[in-house]
């Protein structure tokens, strides 16, 4: 077995379905499958059952790939090694992020971040959901709660602040809202109950348990953009919404919800110079940001 035999095989024990370790390994599904019965047959053994929910280790497989996760990480601390030695950030980080922070704080100071750091490449994993850090879906992540278990270098990030927000256009429209009782009577934006990722996410559940949604959607983005084109009141991150001319703050005095985000880092990356890097700036720009993530 090589190494692109070893990649290989851990991308898919992560990525049962085959569409999606092609993604992250850069070729297509029929390659990637052809690969893995190619593996097979050299291997003497069947890695992987084929199932409608993808491509799951057998026992053998499962021991195989054991053995392959040990070796990359010993791959990953001769690099770490390497790397503490060496002051000059360079390289590829891929970090994961919720998508609402990404679009509103950290994609726009990309270019200052670059600037900063010109010989390190970046993939920046936006979602609705998390990318996974033990799984090595990515080096680093922002998280909405703590991890409890894995071997993670786990620091808080910031502490942020979510608001009622709705456009004037509804509210010129709309009865007033002079309690939280009245959202009763109001169309609400929010999450798609049964895709929610986090119950850190079940913001509503704070305000006044019951409350019927109308508009939904997995995007945190997408429930922005409903509640500026008017279409209802949603609960939004204040570090998007606050600075928005198209959009009114409402209740801020009583309905006020607080997260934190959590920034997470597999212990095999965590002491590499481009890895410092990343998280000084994470760390830098949540500290700037306080009176917009916080008010």
């Amino acid at each position: 077995m090589n190494w692109d035999d070893l990649r290989l095989l851990l991308q898919v024990s992560r990525n049962p379905r085959l569409e999606d370790a092609a993604a992250r390994l850069g070729h297509d599904a029929t390659t990637i499958s052809r690969r893995l019965r190619r593996l097979e047959k050299n291997l003497g053994v069947t890695l992987f059952e084929r199932t409608r929910r993808g491509h799951l280790l057998t026992s053998e497989g499962q021991e195989i790939a054991l053995r392959a996760e040990k070796i990359e990480q010993s791959a990953l601390e001769i690099a770490a090694f390497a790397d503490a030695g060496d002051q000059l950030a360079a390289g590829r980080v891929r970090l994961g992020l919720t998508e609402g922070l990404s679009n509103a704080l950290i994609a726009p100071q990309i270019g200052r971040f670059s600037q900063m750091h010109p010989l390190i490449d970046l993939d920046l994993i936006a979602m609705s959901g998390f990318v996974s850090v033990p799984k090595r879906e990515a080096d680093m992540s922002v998280m909405l709660t703590r991890p409890q278990t894995g071997r993670l270098k786990v620091r808080k990030l910031t502490d942020y602040v979510l608001n009622l927000y709705a456009s004037p256009s509804y509210l010129a429209s709309h009865p007033p809202i002079e309690h939280a009782d009245a959202l009763k009577e109001h169309r609400l934006i929010g999450y798609v109950d049964d895709l929610i990722y986090s119950p850190q996410l079940r913001y509503y559940d704070e305000v006044l348990p019951g409350l019927a949604l109308g508009l939904c959607s997995p995007s945190i983005v997408c429930q922005y953009q409903m509640t500026r084109a008017g279409a209802g009141i949603a609960i939004l991150p204040r570090f998007m919404a606050h600075e928005d001319p198209g959009l009114v703050p409402l209740l801020p005095e009583t309905v006020r919800v607080e997260r934190s985000f959590w920034l997470v880092i597999h212990e095999d990356v965590h002491p590499l110079a481009r890895i410092r890097a990343m998280t000084d700036f994470l760390v830098a720009l949540m500290a700037e940001k306080q009176s917009i993530l916080m008010g």
